[in-house]
């Protein structure tokens, strides 16, 4: 059986995304960038909302004409090759190996779990919901960032059912960011 893996980076008040949309607050240090290109490796297909994946293919098709940074430069690459699939009903089609999802969302999804598929859910509030309100994500790492942004964009967007997760790791990453990794407490590993 495969698994759904939401990955997620949020700030110590619980937001993905600042107010205006501001994600430029993430410490990418050595180990955590180390982390996350382990973890994107070991997935089959990166998964997206639409919104994070408007953002994602903005820039990750030529991450190198606007970075310098070590960990952009190492994961676009890994980014433009990866299988991926947008979950959107506004999205008829993508580039860059990606497959839209636009209805039968929860089927399509399960299907590909039943047939072994490893897929990396990146960030994203709406469609991170709409799976845990579905029961579909097997874990989820987020990685909490020292900063408070005072508002923005929840990791969950709509209210959910109260869930019982099972803390399965705590780490720290470059002195700074904490992951806190969970699988619910119902599903063992």
């Amino acid at each position: 059986m495969g698994k759904i893996t939401h990955f997620v980076h949020q700030s110590l008040d619980g937001y993905i995304e600042g107010p205006d949309g501001a994600f430029d607050w993430p410490l990418m240090g050595p180990e955590l960038s180390a982390h996350s290109l382990q973890l994107t490796t070991e997935a089959d297909q990166f998964l997206y909302g639409r919104k994070v994946w408007d953002m994602m293919s903005g820039f990750w098709p030529r991450a190198e004409e606007y970075s310098t940074d070590a960990h952009d430069l190492a994961f676009a690459p890994v980014w433009r090759s990866a299988p991926k699939i947008v979950v959107s009903s506004t999205l008829e089609q993508a580039d860059w190996n990606t497959r839209v999802i636009g209805t039968n969302v929860v089927e399509e999804l399960t299907a590909l779990k039943r047939s072994g598929a490893r897929l990396l859910l990146f960030g994203g509030s709406e469609l991170a919901g709409f799976l845990t309100r579905h029961g579909l994500i097997d874990e989820y790492q987020i990685f909490v960032h020292p900063v408070v942004l005072g508002g923005g964009r929840p990791v969950f967007s709509t209210p959910q059912e109260r869930m019982n997760l099972t803390l399965v790791e705590s780490r720290t990453f470059d002195s700074q960011v904490v992951l806190l990794r969970h699988r619910p407490a119902d599903r063992q590993p």
